[in-house]
């Protein structure tokens, strides 16, 4: 397990806020594939010159993919939807999680490993 400061945390938000994009993109595109196969609007499907979309697989595995890739840098993907991002740390000897949400300039706060988003503490406490 990866253990984050806030600096090197903070250093790998440019790297990540692309890839919460890129996941934001494919969550979007699932959601309106799943919208689109509801039986109530098959007909809409059939328009000419409309192309098909992609199936439901492909984009559950881009979704996937990208989680694995967020991951990959030793955080835990929390809430796609909000782009919760939390990255293991020590705080007073116990271990924390900093927490990261989409859009936020930077890391600024934590919380313990056994809270969740609505208490996170700022990390100048």
């Amino acid at each position: 397990m990866h253990v984050f400061s806030p600096e090197r945390a903070n250093a790998l938000i440019p790297v990540l806020t692309p890839l919460v994009e890129q996941l934001w993109e494919k969550r979007r595109e699932l959601a309106i594939r799943l919208l689109e196969s509801d039986p109530a609007l098959r007909a809409a499907r059939n328009v000419p010159g409309r192309r098909p979309a992609r199936r439901f697989t492909d984009l559950k595995a881009e979704v996937v993919h990208l989680i694995n890739r967020i991951e990959a840098y030793g955080c835990v993907v929390k809430d796609i939807d909000l782009g919760l991002l939390d990255f293991p740390s020590i705080r007073d000897g116990r271990p924390i999680y900093l927490c990261w949400k989409a859009g936020e300039p930077q890391l600024s706060h934590w919380h313990g490993t056994d809270e969740s988003f609505i208490d996170r503490k700022p990390l100048e406490t």
